[in-house]
């Protein structure tokens, strides 16, 4: 694959991916808009989550089915409106609505790219280029949080979406002229209508063991995740810290040698020395939460643990997907979106049960708790890896 394509698949998937981030720098802003709870606020992004799943469900699978250029074009447009419904939100239940919507189309765009990617790929390097691609996530998971910061404070939150609905229109004119089309392959399309394209998830589930257990580590290891950044903004927004948005989703640009590691992880995989890099990546993933559990004290705390916590997490996430991928050509849409609901079901839990559990026990009860998930993921692939 030459190397502008691979850089398109890893710029779309990160822009796409941002749309699903903006709102976790911002929860104190939206929460005091709409005069919602601390406690309850982060059913903001559990909404997100809920759509999240739901993408991979309903959305995703469509392109073992379909043409997927056409379908990745017609689903920014749909989010260009989903985000124009959050940015235009008169009610919480509106606002809940536009989230969920948001997480629907952005997850399946972002997953959608990655199972495309994969399919383009090359024998032998489909775990270089999905680590690219999902570097691209990384980056724009990471960019999210300082752009929305940014804009925030000069525009308010809402024009975080505006803004977001006009690159997303922008990024849809570019994939129609530039991406590649590939044809379906496999059983998909010659023999499963749309309902039997949704069920055949449920038997890739039930059948196949790697998936199975790369998705509970990526259960676990989402919630984690959520967990530190979903009170992040809560614990730095208030005294002694009182820092600006802009600020907040600066410290998430720290934790950029996790796309490094993401492309590493990917021909580490390639390379069969994926057992490894899961230990390494799930020892990183326990060993965060002591510096960031120091961050009242030190901010270079809190520094070095966004390092730690996203090196290890991205090393995991690219590992497990290039082993779900390897030896399988005509399903790659579908076992992106059953690995991906592992993740949307510990991405809302995490920020739920984050949000909960700061109200109650502020900043040092969220980094036990983000031990305790990281430490369970660590004990889960001890006892099933081969």
């Amino acid at each position: 694959m030459p190397g502008g394509m691979v850089a398109l698949f890893a710029t779309a998937s990160g822009m796409s991916v941002a749309n699903v981030y903006y709102a976790q720098p911002l929860l104190d802003a939206i929460a005091s808009d709409f005069a919602v709870g601390l406690g309850a606020i982060g059913g903001v992004i559990t909404a997100t989550q809920v759509g999240c799943a739901l993408a991979l469900v309903l959305l995703v699978p469509l392109g073992d089915r379909v043409d997927r250029r056409r379908l990745m074009v017609a689903q920014l447009l749909a989010l260009v409106a989903a985000l124009l419904l959050v940015a235009l939100a008169p009610s919480t239940p509106a606002l809940l609505a536009g989230m969920l919507a948001v997480g629907l189309l952005g997850t399946a765009m972002t997953q959608g790219l990655i199972a495309y990617a994969a399919s383009a790929a090359p024998p032998g390097q489909q775990g270089r280029i999905v680590g690219a691609a999902q570097g691209g996530v990384f980056v724009g998971l990471l960019l999210a949080r300082v752009v929305a910061g940014g804009i925030s404070d000069v525009a308010g939150w809402r024009g975080v979406y505006v803004a977001a609905a006009v690159t997303m229109a922008a990024l849809a004119l570019l994939l129609w002229r530039r991406l590649p089309v590939l044809d379906p392959t496999g059983a998909a399309r010659q023999s499963l209508a749309y309902p039997q394209l949704v069920a055949s998830l449920c038997t890739l589930l039930r059948h196949d063991r790697v998936l199975q257990r790369r998705g509970m580590l990526a259960l676990l290891m989402f919630a984690a995740f959520n967990i530190f950044w979903s009170a992040l903004a809560l614990q730095l927004s208030a005294p002694p810290f009182s820092m600006s948005h802009l600020a907040i989703g600066g410290f998430g640009l720290v934790g950029a040698m996790g796309a490094v590691a993401a492309t590493r992880a990917g021909r580490w995989a390639d390379a069969g020395r994926d057992q490894p890099a899961t230990g390494l990546a799930l020892a990183l993933l326990f060993v965060a939460w002591w510096p960031l559990s120091q961050m009242e004290s030190s901010l270079w705390a809190l520094v070095a643990g966004i390092v730690l916590l996203d090196v290890g997490g991205q090393a995991l996430h690219v590992t497990n997907q290039s082993l779900i991928f390897r030896d399988r050509t005509g399903d790659h849409s579908r076992l992106v979106g059953s690995y991906m609901l592992f993740y949307s079901v510990g991405s809302g839990v995490g920020a739920l049960a984050s949000t909960v559990t700061f109200a109650h026990a502020g900043w040092q009860g969220v980094c036990l708790l983000g031990a305790g998930v990281s430490a369970a993921a660590g004990l889960l692939w001890l006892r099933t890896s081969p």
